[in-house]
């Protein structure tokens, strides 16, 4: 008989999750993780309870009666789990200082609402929000920040990947993105074929990411003997949209299609566009966005509550987004 204790217990969450949602796409969102993700801890499920736990129908996925007997099973356990969850949050103590690194315009589109929440709860608390820059790991690392929030590539040739953050760190994929290109709705680019080589006819604005001058789309377009004309590099996405919303040029700018909330909002006469690429180029420009916070802080109760509340603010603004 295998023993509980070669479970890893937060795949039981996600079957939760499953049981409510009935879908692996319905539980990802839940959960704020990939479909993939959830998947592959539905395998581990399985393996481990050798048994199928939900047979797909289509009406969704259908419990298995072992699935059933597990929800009633799991129902107290569940209970003690939210309650332990709640006492931990109230222990982070008073006059804690909250320290995050977060890449915007997402934290501006998505988490304005985090400081006050985290004044309202602690209000003898000092909380510290800082844009993600190329120091911002160090700052984890040395223990100068609590958390963080960053893109990372998926690229063959990105350093930026997740699989080449230090070991002592950990991390959550919040959502995955894809870049897209921002340009004025009276753009003369519009006008034409929506085409690669009209594209990259056009001059654009490029942000420089952690320090670097180029990013994965420029490793693709390089590895087609092809690349972009970029006159202008500015520090933030809100600056390239900025320049990109102006008039008096026919510059466009390229970023993550998040930034599409923040744009409505700032600057209306922008809209975005697919990069016209094929699907199988497409891919390799996913993007993850991250939270993530070194090892040490894995149990730590101002850490996960910080957590919890990112992935709660973040679900109710992008399903109203």
């Amino acid at each position: 008989m295998r023993r509980l204790s070669e479970l890893d217990l937060n795949l039981l969450v996600v079957f939760k999750h499953l049981m409510q949602a009935r879908s692996v796409a319905g539980a990802a969102k839940k959960l704020c993780v990939t479909s993939s993700t959830v998947s592959k801890a539905l395998a581990k499920l399985r393996d481990w309870f050798e048994d199928p736990l939900f047979i797909r129908t289509r009406q969704g996925l259908q419990p298995t009666q072992l699935s059933l007997t597990l929800e009633e099973e799991l129902q107290a356990w569940f209970q003690l789990t939210d309650s332990i969850a709640s006492l931990n949050s109230e222990a982070i103590p008073d006059g804690a200082r909250f320290s995050l690194v977060m890449e915007s315009p997402f934290y501006i589109s998505f988490l304005s609402d985090l400081p006050m929440t985290i004044y309202q709860k602690y209000p003898h608390s000092v909380v510290k929000v800082l844009g993600w820059d190329h120091h911002s790991l160090n700052d984890i690392v040395n223990g100068d920040a609590d958390l963080g929030f960053c893109a990372r590539e998926t690229h063959g040739r990105s350093q930026a990947k997740v699989n080449r953050l230090p070991y002592y760190l950990d991390h959550e994929v919040l959502f995955s993105d894809r870049p897209v290109a921002f340009l004025r709705r009276d753009h003369p680019l519009l006008a034409q074929r929506w085409s690669l080589d009209n594209f990259l006819a056009c001059p654009q604005i490029s942000v420089v990411w952690e320090a670097s001058d180029s990013w994965a789309l420029d490793n693709l377009l390089e590895d087609e003997g092809l690349n972009r004309q970029v006159p202008i590099m500015v520090a933030s996405f809100e600056q390239a949209l900025h320049i990109a919303s102006q008039s008096s040029h026919e510059l466009i700018a390229v970023a993550p299609s998040y930034c599409a909330s923040y744009a409505s909002r700032h600057h209306p006469n922008l809209m975005a566009m697919p990069l016209p690429l094929t699907e199988a180029l497409y891919q390799q420009l996913e993007i993850a966005f991250i939270l993530l916070w070194h090892k040490r802080h894995n149990h730590d109760a101002k850490v996960m509550w910080l957590r919890n509340e990112i992935r709660r603010l973040y679900g109710q603004e992008s399903t109203q987004s």
